[in-house]
């Protein structure tokens, strides 16, 4: 079985990709709506959410972890595989995999991102090794606006207030918060037609299935566990992953 884990509705645009990887895997998400958004969370707070989250997977049967939430790369210490009696290559996160696509690329990068993410220098210094320049912008707000159901207009505002300073400057933009991609249009309005919108989930969903296939191999079953009710993350679940069967529970 194949955990996910996210600090609420983002880590569903990775369910989705995984979904075309490895159908017939069975998976267990957990949404940690509770403690979102964790793009705000100081680094010893993300280390403490994270271990809990995955003992929690751990617990349900997962073996083999996505991390669908960009700031909880930074506190994917070595510890934590120690703890839960984990080996690095049981657990995908989002940043190796997203970086490694834009090995040999010679277009203008920027990469948006919660203020944890862009404060934890991930990126920076994973697109340092591979020799590819990147500038890189934090939205606080975003991932908060998106989880509660901010309006469009919100959204689209608190978008370009992030990015209106940096136009120009790119020609492709790294969605680098799982739950920027639910409003892919919203991000389209702004930076407009020439831009390329940059959804890691693809990438992601592709590194678990090197890894974990053909293990992974079950009866397609997805069972979702929330810190906290929230219509929203069903409505995002409907609109994401249409006509999926699945399970939930609160706890």
């Amino acid at each position: 079985m194949i955990g996910i884990l996210d600090s609420g509705s983002g880590g569903l645009t990775v369910l989705a990709a995984l979904r075309q990887e490895l159908p017939s895997a069975d998976i267990v998400y957990f949404g940690d709506i509770k403690n979102a958004p964790y793009g705000t969370r100081t680094r010893r707070e993300l280390s403490g959410l994270t271990f809990e989250a995955l003992r929690l997977l751990r617990s349900r049967g997962a073996e083999r972890i996505v991390s669908a939430c960009n700031s909880v790369s930074a506190s994917l210490a070595v510890s934590l595989y120690d703890s839960l009696d984990m080996m690095p290559a049981e657990l995908v996160e989002m940043v190796g995999p997203t970086v490694a696509d834009f090995r040999g690329v010679t277009d203008k990068i920027a990469v948006c991102a919660t203020s944890a993410t862009v404060e934890s220098g991930m990126y920076e210094d994973a697109f340092r090794m591979i020799d590819v320049d990147a500038i890189h912008i934090p939205i606080p707000d975003l991932a908060r606006e998106i989880e509660f159901g901010a309006s469009v207009e919100q959204l689209r505002k608190t978008v370009e207030d992030a990015l209106k300073p940096h136009f120009g400057k790119f020609s492709v933009l790294v969605l680098a918060c799982t739950h920027y991609p639910i409003v892919n249009d919203v991000f389209r309005s702004v930076v407009g037609d020439d831009i390329v919108l940059f959804d890691p989930a693809v990438a992601v969903a592709k590194r678990a299935k090197q890894l974990f296939w053909p293990k992974e191999v079950g009866n397609s079953t997805t069972h979702f566990i929330l810190s906290q009710e929230s219509s929203q993350f069903y409505e995002y679940v409907e609109r994401l992953l249409p006509g999926l069967v699945y399970t939930s529970e609160v706890i």
